[in-house]
């Protein structure tokens, strides 16, 4: 043992565990602590988590955390890449344990036993902003992927955010399982109160909503509050079809009711794959159905409604506010302004909205939408029901595609 570990455990305030030295707390939960810890033997380091032993009755944090071990244990055989490996579960008669793999040093270098080390997780990740583009794409495939497990073996995680998502040798893992259960229509309303959501059913359902705003805040760099706001990022995903894709699948995940989500996370990564090609067919669309501009409006807003991507996962219903936040894009010239039955919408300065742009009280109801663009003739997208449609993205009908 190192001679940090033969000081008195009760001066240090530092828990013992069989065959480790705990150097110090890496992370704190409502049930527990994380430890950055070494093997006495192999000196090889590991994140252990202590949990008091205070109690096993029913809904005490300790038995909590056994029954979601005992459930992850019964039906995941192999460790999946993208769910954090746990190598052991034991107690002393003080605390419960588990020993797990350590997350990476989030300023990228390996972990390490320096006092400078900190864990990379995604919060961390997001405290510089919305992650590049294919960054994003690429670990909403990991974290739907090690959720899918999940829900392919009946359970549901309940605490799905970014500080449960964890890099191991740069491959983002989901952790903490403190709340995993058996999918039911009794499961307990647990988890984290921002991304629970509103119908508080904390189901497969529940987790997919949960993931579209970890992805959405991967996507923006906002907050969840933000939710459905672009914000500054707006521009950048009007013109690129892949974070567009993403969008439109975060708008669905994230739904307010639960039958318009995905089942599951496995039916959501799904979708992620497949709704590129769809993309396609619904502006070839606008396209080939516009021979003119007196047109353009029937056939935007024919394609809002008809196509899956939009009717499906571009829709926010409301629950009848009087104004609302939407999203307004146009391909592929930018700049446009935005006329609503006639006005031109501007912020609070007087300074007009330009497109890509989110703007956050547009009145619910059917509107009549226009863009305008001073190097292109007006670009009619019909009527619009803000009720419904908490994005419009429109195409000039004689863009090349």
């Amino acid at each position: 043992m190192n001679s940090r570990s033969q000081e008195p455990a009760d001066r240090l305030g530092t828990p013992e565990v069989p065959d480790f030295d705990l150097i110090r707390p890496i992370g704190e939960g409502a049930f527990g602590t994380v430890w950055l810890a070494s093997n006495q033997t192999t000196g090889r380091l590991r994140a252990v988590k202590v949990i008091p032993l205070r109690s096993t009755t029913a809904g005490s944090p300790a038995r909590r955390e056994i029954v979601s071990l005992k459930h992850l244990e019964a039906h995941i055989d192999d460790q999946h890449t993208n769910l954090l490996t746990i190598y052991h579960v034991g107690r002393t008669a003080e605390h419960l344990f588990y020993v797990m793999d350590l997350a990476d040093d989030v300023s990228g270098p390996p972990a390490s036993a320096d006092a400078s080390y900190c864990p990379a997780t995604m919060e961390r990740r997001l405290e510089g902003g919305p992650l590049p583009a294919d960054e994003c794409l690429a670990l909403a495939r990991q974290l739907l992927a090690g959720l899918a497990v999940l829900h392919e073996a009946g359970m549901v995680h309940r605490d799905v955010k970014p500080a449960n998502c964890l890099f191991v040798g740069g491959q983002l893992k989901l952790a903490d399982f403190g709340l995993l259960t058996e999918d039911g229509p009794l499961v307990s309303s647990l988890g984290t109160r921002r991304y629970m959501p509103p119908d508080g059913r904390m189901d497969a359902k529940a987790d997919v909503y949960a993931a579209g705003l970890v992805i959405y805040q991967m996507l923006t760099g906002l907050p969840t509050e933000s939710f459905p706001s672009l914000g500054a990022r707006a521009r950048e995903i009007a013109a690129n079809p892949m974070l567009q894709k993403l969008n439109h699948v975060i708008l669905r995940a994230a739904q307010r009711d639960p039958a318009k989500r995905f089942q599951d996370a496995g039916a959501m990564l799904g979708e992620l794959e497949a709704s590129a090609s769809r993309r396609g067919l619904s502006r070839q669309r606008v396209l080939v159905s516009s021979a003119s501009l007196a047109l353009v409006g029937a056939v935007v807003a024919a394609v809002l409604w008809h196509t899956a991507p939009w009717r499906e996962a571009g829709v926010m219903e409301a629950i009848a506010p009087a104004e609302v936040e939407v999203n307004f894009l146009t391909e592929p010239y930018y700049n446009a302004t935005i006329y609503v039955d006639g006005t031109m919408l501007e912020d609070a300065k007087g300074k007009p909205y330009a497109t890509p742009c989110t703007v956050p009280m547009v009145p619910t109801g059917e509107h009549h939408v226009v863009f305008k663009h001073a190097q292109h003739d007006d670009l009619d997208a019909g009527r619009i029901d803000f009720t419904k449609f908490r994005e419009v993205d429109a195409r000039w009908p004689d863009a090349a595609r």
